[in-house]
């Protein structure tokens, strides 16, 4: 039941969080330009790649340790407040160099504002990461969601006044200064000197090989957009952008509220890999409860929803779905993953695993490329499913569990899906004969697999379900 709470706790977290963007996105389109929009795109994809140094994966460290003494807390404390203050001084000392090489006049004065908020947040990371280790979720969800709720709302009155681009670099700020300092006042860490090389060369052990695969995933994330734009241009970069969009936010947001609720608990299972696998198989259970019908249903009705969500003139879109739906779904149990091996302490193994699947999918997308769009949505989807065998195989045998037990796990949901998207296949030809515009298609048909989900999870009810339905029960 605790880890229902937290999940419960960690999904408000990121509904907040969905909600503030979605609401700013609509509010601040009307008060800025789009220039204004560009310099802060800038503005973000830099402190995008800070933020992965931000702590060095020392939060982790802190939330997974077995046994936790006050001079590694110490230790990464001080040292995460080292990194803070130098990665501001680097980011001021160089943003007119930035605005030179993006050739973004008024670059330079956003970067050295936005500089500011990463003493904040290296220097909360230890004090939220302990609330996240005692499972105190319910206290950093009313940190997280007041100090977004406020960033908002200084977002929108800078813009009223004319602050322009400064109004959503002042809304991270806010947010970064907010927390950080409710993190502090919220924490029971006595704040005292203490640094010790011993506890640092520790918890680099650890943090390091985490950092290391953070960092190789970033630009493995990012090397499909590089290639494509490179070889393709950036009038077929805009379609693919989108459509991994649209594959990526819902499951992105899933798994990562999934694996932050319950990292803290699995850490306590480091030492009974059976009990943490079998937790794990019931993570993989709900997951694919979500996203296998999600998947299977924006596949079938991957043509209406284009048009209704993007317009005409978006068919490559729809087209890009057919290969980015099913790799959505693989993608959302792979990378669930990722907090076993942090919670067996196997980070080592993680970011080797981490480099083969980047060389794997540079290697694809770079002989894709020579296809088209679809060659490299193609070549993304084979080596997802050979990524995903050998990911998976790794991790069964750190679980000491079997194929027949992780199929067992995630095969209700996808026979479920598969007959609802069959069902809304034939639905959608009479539909179309019948000539109904996308959208009524779209809403008819997308309410109707919810329904047939639902049917068909109700007659042939699983563990997993059962996991799902407490999180929307009060008593739960």
């Amino acid at each position: 039941m605790s880890a229902v709470r937290n999940v419960r706790w960690v999904g408000m977290i990121q509904i907040t969080r969905i909600s503030v963007q979605l609401l700013a996105l609509l509010v601040l389109s009307r008060l800025l330009t789009p220039a204004d929009f560009g310099l802060v795109a800038i503005v973000f994809a830099i402190n995008n790649f800070a933020l992965l140094l931000r702590d060095m994966g020392t939060a982790s460290a802190i939330i997974q340790r077995d046994v936790l003494d006050e001079q590694t807390v110490l230790t990464a404390h001080w040292s995460n407040c080292c990194i803070g203050l130098g990665l501001s001084v680097i980011l001021l000392a160089f943003a007119h160099v930035l605005e030179g090489v993006f050739k973004a006049p008024g670059l330079a004065p956003l970067v050295q504002l936005s500089a500011l908020s990463f003493p904040f947040l290296s220097g909360s990371t230890v004090h939220q990461a302990l609330l996240e280790r005692a499972s105190k979720f319910n206290t950093v969800a009313r940190i997280e969601i007041t100090a977004l709720l406020t960033g908002f709302a200084v977002a929108v009155t800078a813009a009223f006044l004319g602050a322009g681009a400064y109004s959503l670099v002042l809304q991270t700020l806010t947010v970064a200064v907010l927390s950080g300092i409710q993190f502090w006042i919220a924490s029971d860490m006595k704040m005292k000197w203490g640094w010790s090389s011993e506890h640092a060369r520790g918890l680099w052990g650890y943090s390091g090989s985490l950092f290391g695969f953070n960092l190789v995933n970033y630009f493995s994330r990012n090397a499909d957009t590089m290639i494509i734009g490179r070889m393709l241009g950036p009038a077929a970069l805009g379609p693919y952008s989108l459509a991994y969009r649209v594959m990526l936010f819902p499951l992105q947001n899933l798994t990562f509220v999934a694996t932050r609720a319950l990292f803290p608990m699995m850490s306590r299972q480091q030492h009974s890999p059976k009990e943490l696998g079998a937790m794990h198989l019931r993570l993989l259970s709900v997951i694919s409860f979500f996203t296998a019908p999600m998947m299977a249903g924006l596949f079938v009705l991957r043509e209406p929803f284009v048009d209704v969500a993007l317009g005409d003139g978006w068919d490559t879109v729809a087209a890009l779905i057919l290969w980015l739906a099913p790799i959505g779904f693989i993608q959302s149990l792979v990378s669930a993953g990722g907090v076993v091996f942090q919670a067996l302490g196997r980070t080592d193994l993680l970011f080797r695993l981490g480099v083969l699947s980047s060389v794997l999918h540079v290697a694809g997308f770079i002989s894709g490329v020579h296809w088209g769009l679809m060659g490299v949505a193609a070549a993304y989807f084979v080596v997802t499913l050979v990524n995903s065998v050998i990911s998976l195989g790794v991790l069964l045998h750190l679980m000491q569990q079997s194929v027949p037990r992780l199929l067992g796990a995630v095969l209700p949901a996808i026979a479920k899906s598969l007959i609802m998207a069959t069902l809304l296949h034939f639905a959608d030809i009479e539909l179309q004969a019948l000539q109904l515009p996308p959208l009524a298609r779209l809403i008819g048909l997308s309410a109707g697999g919810a329904v047939i989900f639902l049917a068909l999870t109700h007659i042939h009810l699983m563990p997993a379900d059962r996991d799902v339905m407490r999180l929307f029960m009060k008593d739960a």
